[in-house]
């Protein structure tokens, strides 16, 4: 993203002359992006500046090896040579540039790795005008006030006034310090920086300034007695401001030990004497803007962004202290696992920024229920992890998991929105569940969509029972799998009545699953399966097949004007090529499109409503009718009958349950048999089991009926004996649901 909009500079002759006797700072701008190139030159030109450009690494490394410059302000990406590894070049051929890094970098690798190189500052793309001008300044002071500290050093040997000019001028504090750690010399930076004046330290103890929690690295430093090279050390300390101790700066001070050989100097061809320590030599470097940036730089690699909360590095390291910490005292801890429910559809119906915003407000909530000591971090999406060390028994934990979700229940206010969620929560207890950090979490899991499989808004401890249904799960997956490869997979189907003349009018077809082992299995024990593990597509792929070989079976016992209902998954109507397998199947096998009505949930309707609807629409255009199955037990809304171009409604089998009597009043019922009414759409009762059932919805208007009552789903050629049996009447138009 640029920051500034400019068109491209032009290559003129002063960007590659070198300027002999030239005042002028010379920069060189490097970035590959032509734009922001040119809106950093001219921000830059007319300021003082000789300006190089340079839009590759090469370009850049070439004028770095024929040019001399003050200030390189480097991009850290570009085409041919990255950032880092023109730095490398920089400190490898000791050229003395500043370098000013620009970025946009999210990471914080490039940002350690720019300090680590020697880098005056690092800026993140976009800045400010005002920020890089400023940086661009202090860079140049400060190389003018270490160029000026290096050029009066070489005059120390022949000028005190140079070398106390020199001293007080220095960006650093330069002090001296007596034997007994007394200030006997510090310059005016100390004024400028801490607030003390020169007199007020002359004779006082370096303990004056250094922080307590330093006190005891600084004696150690200070009390150097050493006089070679090794005397010389570095150290970071705290220093303390003038107005107190709650303010502090950090300093990196070098250290040097001075000696004096008193008298060797007096008697030259004397036995040389022990030499006598006289004090210490010190500069302090001002780090605390470094300092500050390093931890905001190490925060965030161990924390979440979004939340705030630790990451799950930071969450494995707590973890691990406190199993250590649990071995050593004999207690427990528990390991909890939190999965929000009903999360995906938040972030899918109101959006993202929605989605993170009740991630932030959920994060606040359970982090309100948890004692000083337990740690709650975010995982990643909408699952947290929390340890709770130094257990009473495990009721403390179910009663933290309790609380967990009650506090969820109460609905989330975003922007107008009042949305509700719960939580799926596991619990892993040290040591009886496990004594690593990896057993903790993974039966933490493993317990968590055991709550999943349950119904969700609870809570479950790990029981090693789990682990076998974990790895059944993982056998069925496997198994469904081989189901496609081996043909294991059949279509039952089960009748639709004509509840006037008692015929077969239509059927709904069921899948099943003929596995070798275990037997028939029946759709509801192995699809809702296939969603979760992404085997729904290659299924549905197979039933279109299935659907399309099986209508040609029913041309041949007159059943040309069969209409058969295709019942989609909702992955499946998401998939971008849904139309075109379809329209292909149908042309493969010679099917006509108005003999097909596909069959969706109103579940559908909120996923993606206008994906779902564009989706249809063209199913319409090829001429394909439109059902809602189960309605009216979803998120029912009758502004989806006109949007969608629907044909038919099913009453779901939940509504037929309720009957019980054929002279009471059941008003969902009728509410839907008058909608369909209403809107001219033809209607289908599911799951009809008794004569009474029959009775209330025939003589409520409902005519076409399918359950127990009438027939049991069956494989493909008994129907065809049914249908034979019957006899299909020329032009008959019977409608066929197939649900997968």
């Amino acid at each position: 993203m640029n920051p500034f909009s400019a068109s491209a500079p032009s290559s003129s002759p002063h960007d590659t002359q070198t300027s002999l006797g030239n005042d002028q700072p010379r920069l060189l701008l490097v970035d590959d992006e032509p734009r922001l190139l040119a809106s950093l030159h001219d921000l830059l030109q007319g300021r003082g500046y000789q300006l190089v450009t340079a839009a590759t690494g090469a370009e850049a490394l070439a004028h770095l090896s024929r040019l001399r410059f003050d200030l390189v302000l480097l991009d850290l990406r570009l085409p041919d040579i990255g950032g880092h590894e023109i730095m490398d070049f920089i400190n490898a051929k000791g050229i003395e540039s500043d370098v000013i890094v620009m970025s946009g970098e999210v990471g914080i690798d490039a940002a350690i790795g720019a300090l680590k190189r020697g880098a005056y500052d690092y800026l993140r793309k976009p800045y400010s005008r005002e920020e890089l001008l400023t940086t661009v300044a202090n860079a140049l002071k400060q190389r003018r006030l270490e160029e000026a500290n290096a050029r009066i050093a070489n005059q120390l040997e022949n000028s005190e006034k140079m070398y106390r000019y020199l001293v007080d001028s220095s960006p650093d504090i330069i002090y001296t310090l007596n034997h007994e750690g007394r200030f006997t010399f510090i310059n005016d930076r100390a004024y400028q920086l801490l607030g003390y004046k020169r007199e007020e330290l002359i004779g006082q103890h370096y303990s004056v300034l250094v922080h307590e929690e330093d006190l005891e690295r600084a004696r150690y430093v200070f009390n150097e007695r050493r006089v070679d090279e090794r005397a010389s050390r570095n150290v970071e300390l705290r220093l303390k401001c003038h107005a107190g101790a709650s303010q502090e700066r950090t300093f990196n001070n070098t250290l040097m030990t001075i000696s004096l050989n008193a008298i060797g100097m007096h008697v030259p061809d004397q036995e040389v004497k022990k030499l006598e320590f006289y004090g210490t030599y010190g500069v302090a470097r001002d780090i605390t803007d470094r300092k500050r940036a390093e931890e905001v730089i190490s925060y965030q690699a161990y924390h979440d962004i979004l939340t705030d909360l630790p990451n799950r590095i930071l969450f494995k390291d707590r973890l691990g202290l406190a199993v250590i910490q649990a071995k050593r005292k004999q207690t427990e801890l528990a390991v909890m696992f939190i999965d929000l429910d009903r999360f995906k559809l938040v972030n899918d119906t109101l959006g993202h920024v929605k989605g993170d915003e009740l991630l932030q407000q959920a994060a606040g909530r359970l982090k309100e229920c948890l004692r000083k000591g337990d740690t709650l971090a975010r995982q990643g999406g909408d699952e947290f992890t929390i340890v709770l060390p130094e257990l009473r028994d495990r009721d403390d934990a179910r009663m933290v998991a309790d609380k967990f979700l009650e506090v969820l229940q109460e609905p989330f206010d975003l922007d107008g929105h009042a949305v509700h969620i719960s939580a799926s929560i596991g619990i892993a207890i040290y040591p009886s569940h496990g004594e690593s950090i990896d057993e903790l979490l993974r039966h933490a899991d493993i317990a968590m969509y055991q709550i999943k499989g349950q119904g969700k808004n609870g809570h479950a401890f790990y029981d090693p029972t789990m682990q076998d249904v974990s790895h059944q799960k993982i056998a069925l997956e496997q198994s469904l799998r081989r189901a496609l490869e081996n043909n294991e997979l059949e279509m039952y189907y089960q009748p639709q009545i004509d509840a006037i003349s008692g015929r077969i009018v239509g059927a709904e077809a069921l899948m099943r699953w003929n596995h070798p082992a275990r037997g028939v299995v029946s759709p509801g024990e192995f699809l809702p399966f296939a969603e979760e593990n992404g085997l729904m597509l290659p299924i549905s792929d197979w039933m279109i097949g299935a659907l399309c070989r099986d209508m040609l079976q029913w041309k041949n016992i007159g059943g040309n004007q069969v209409r058969l209902s295709l019942n989609l998954s909702p992955q499946y109507l998401d998939r971008g090529d849904f139309y075109e397998k379809m329209r292909n199947a149908l042309l493969r096998y010679g099917i006509a499109p108005s003999q097909i009505e596909v069959e969706i949930t109103e579940n559908i309707c909120i996923r993606n409503p206008q994906h779902a609807i564009e989706q249809l629409n063209k199913l319409g255009q090829l001429g394909v009718s439109v059902a809602i199955d189960d309605f009216g037990t979803g998120y029912s809304s009758l502004a989806y009958l006109h949007r969608f171009p629907v044909h038919t409604i099913k009453i779901d089998q939940s509504f037929v349950k309720e009957i019980h009597d054929e002279h009471g009043h059941y008003p969902v019922v009728l509410a839907i048999i008058s909608i369909a009414r209403g809107l001219g759409l033809n209607l289908i009762a599911e799951g009809v089991e008794t004569e009474s059932q029959a009775r209330y919805l025939r003589s409520n208007g409902c005519l076409t009926m399918q359950g127990y009552l009438y027939h049991r789903p069956m494989p493909l050629p008994r129907f065809i004996d049914v249908l034979r049996t019957q006899g299909l009447p020329a032009g008959a138009s019977n409608v066929l649901a197939f649900q997968a």
